[in-house]
C-alpha cells in the first residue's frame, strides 16, 4: 500500500495575506510581549522597594539606549494591544465587518498605536 499525498486546501492557490490577518498575528505577539515586558515593571518596582542602590542600577539599565528601545517597544505593544482589543470589542457588537471597514480599522490600529506611542514618549520622556 503506497502512501498517498495529503490533500491540500483548494484555496491555497488564491490565498492572499490581508492586513486583518497580520493584525491578528501582531495582536497575539503584543500580548506575549506585554507578558514578558511586565517583568521589567516588576523588576523596577522590586528595585525601588529594595533601596537606592538597586534602584539606581535598574534605572541605569533602563536609561541606556537598549533599555530605552525596549521600553519604547513595550509602550507601542501596550497601545497596539489596547487598540486591537477595542477593535475586537467593536466587532463583538457586529460592526465593522464590511471589507473596507475591516481594513480601515486594522490600519487605524497601526497608525493610532504609533501616534499614541510617539505622543506618550514626547510628553513623558523626551520633554519631561
Amino acid at each position: 500500500m503506497s502512501a498517498r499525498p495529503r490533500p491540500t486546501s483548494p484555496h491555497l492557490s488564491i490565498y492572499r495575506f490581508t492586513i486583518t490577518m497580520t493584525m491578528s498575528i501582531v495582536h497575539r505577539a503584543t500580548g506575549i510581549a506585554l507578558y514578558c515586558g511586565t517583568v521589567l515593571l516588576v523588576a523596577w518596582l522590586a528595585a525601588a522597594a529594595w533601596g537606592g542602590e538597586p534602584f539606581a542600577v535598574v534605572n541605569a539599565i533602563y536609561s541606556s539606549w537598549f533599555g530605552l528601545l525596549v521600553l519604547f517597544g513595550y509602550t507601542w505593544a501596550l497601545f497596539h494591544h489596547l487598540l486591537g482589543g477595542l477593535r475586537h470589542f467593536v466587532w463583538d457588537f457586529g460592526y465593522g465587518f464590511e471589507p473596507g471597514q475591516r481594513e480601515g480599522l486594522a490600519w487605524a490600529n497601526v497608525i493610532a498605536s504609533v501616534a499614541l506611542t510617539l505622543i506618550a514618549w514626547t510628553l513623558f520622556v523626551w520633554v519631561a
